[in-house]
């Protein structure tokens, strides 16, 4: 049975790598294992436990409303423009410190990650206008593309991504925490994360000597960025307003009550004022919401629906024996178990191009058990998810690449070749960093 389910999770990540719809093949796979651990191996966990595995990531109370208001709230923030008035407040001011231009780049789009959480879409958004930026003070396109992309792991820290509530809830069922609240998760990783982005970007600026006045100005590919726009500061400011007031209510800080100021609260607050701003610039109110409505539901079709699918994946794992093999293997040692939350979820992401299935998988899995190990698992969950996060980030396959590149107008490959040491140097900072503080 073990060899079997071996078989078929090989194959599942296969499929994926092969561009083959992640939330059918990780569906599909789940019920396959649970089909050989019932009918072959007598198995008690069957397809009742299977679906309602599917059911409640569907209808998660503490995960839905988070992901997708956020989504909801980043569509409203493109569409009124607040968010090109932030990129264009923090990347102006580049031009004046040449030696602090690419690890400058790196951690504008790192922080910029967070208050957006979509890698591609921060990729674009960022990418335009900070890479011709880079190539018209000198920096080779190949450099300036990698200065962004190195910086597309920021969403590891942003309350709207799928991994930190997930892991809050885990560590919530299993007593570590006193309730699902992803600032938890999120004030625990965020000083190793940052550690690890700027060494990064030290890394990619010094080891690559290929900086401001390494290369001629480029008049074509500047003319792609919109310099045109004056910088509104207020508008700047309010797409960082939700994750503010999401750190003042947290209760490290306490500044607001935590249970009023929710994530979905906060985003809501964020997508008011973003509202009045689209108003005010002469933007239908409807179409404003339209927006809004759309990106919850693309998070609802894009996140829920794959959390669903890897839960049915987990249960067949259980079903079919595979779950309590790789436990009990990891309990035999602590430094397995360690390097497996880092290495796979990095590996998987490296070869598809995304870790969202992977690192997913580990959580629903792995990460429950992790006091079996020695560990919390706010430690487990969070490395497994930020390994997956880097490993993105030196994937040639990863949808931020593939922007990158057009705008910049080299191969992807040569982004990752770039983003490579670098992305591996802050994977041992971070983990070090979560393991041992």
């Amino acid at each position: 049975m073990l060899w079997i389910g071996i078989a078929i999770v090989i194959g599942t990540f296969w499929l994926i790598y092969k561009n083959y719809e992640a939330r059918l093949v990780l569906f599909l796979s789940g019920i396959l294992m649970t089909i050989v651990g019932v009918f072959v191996a007598g198995s008690s966990v069957g397809f009742g436990q299977a679906i309602d595995a599917f059911v409640k990531q569907l209808t998660n109370p503490g995960l839905v409303p988070t992901y997708t208001t956020v989504m909801g709230f980043g569509y409203v923030m493109s569409y009124t423009k607040c968010s090109d008035h932030l990129v264009n407040a923090l990347v102006r001011p580049l031009a004046k410190v040449p030696m602090l231009v690419i690890p400058g780049a790196v951690i504008i789009t790192w922080f910029l990650n967070i208050v957006l959480p979509s890698a591609v879409g921060i990729a674009a958004a960022v990418g335009v206008l900070l890479i011709p930026a880079l190539i018209a003070l000198g920096v080779p396109p190949v450099m300036a593309g990698a200065a962004v992309f190195l910086g597309t792991w920021g969403s590891v820290a942003s309350p709207g991504l799928m991994f930190n509530p997930q892991v809050a809830d885990l560590a919530f069922k299993a007593g570590e925490i006193s309730s699902p609240d992803a600032m938890i998760v999120i004030m625990a990783e965020f000083f190793p994360a940052l550690c690890g982005a700027v060494i990064a970007a030290i890394i990619l600026a010094v080891a690559m000597k290929e900086g401001v006045g390494s290369r001629k100005f480029s008049e074509d590919i500047t003319k792609k960025a919109d310099c045109s726009l004056k910088v509104n500061y207020l508008y700047a400011l309010i797409p960082i307003l939700p994750l503010f007031l999401l750190v003042i209510a947290s209760k490290q800080v306490g500044w607001l009550p935590t249970k009023i100021f929710t994530v979905p609260c906060c985003m809501l607050i964020g997508t008011g004022i973003g509202l009045i701003v689209g108003v005010v610039n002469k933007l239908k109110a409807g179409d404003i919401s339209k927006k809004f409505c759309r990106g919850c539901g693309d998070a609802f079709c894009d996140v829920a629906l794959l959390i669903g699918a890897a839960a049915v994946f987990a249960s067949g794992m259980k079903s079919i024996g595979l779950t309590g093999a790789l436990v009990d293997a990891m309990k035999g040692s602590q430094s397995i178990a360690m390097i497996s939350a880092a290495v796979g979820p990095w590996l998987m992401a490296i070869v598809c191009g995304s870790g969202n299935a992977a690192a997913l998988a580990f959580n629903e899995v792995i990460t429950p058990h992790a006091a079996d190990f020695g560990m919390t698992v706010v430690q487990l969950g969070a490395v497994a998810q930020v390994a997956a996060g880097l490993g993105r980030t030196i994937s040639p396959v990863a949808g931020g690449v593939i922007v990158i590149a057009s705008i910049a107008g080299v191969n992807p490959i040569d982004i990752c070749k770039r983003t490579f040491i670098p992305v591996c140097a802050a994977l041992v900072v971070f983990t070090v960093g979560m393991y041992l503080f």
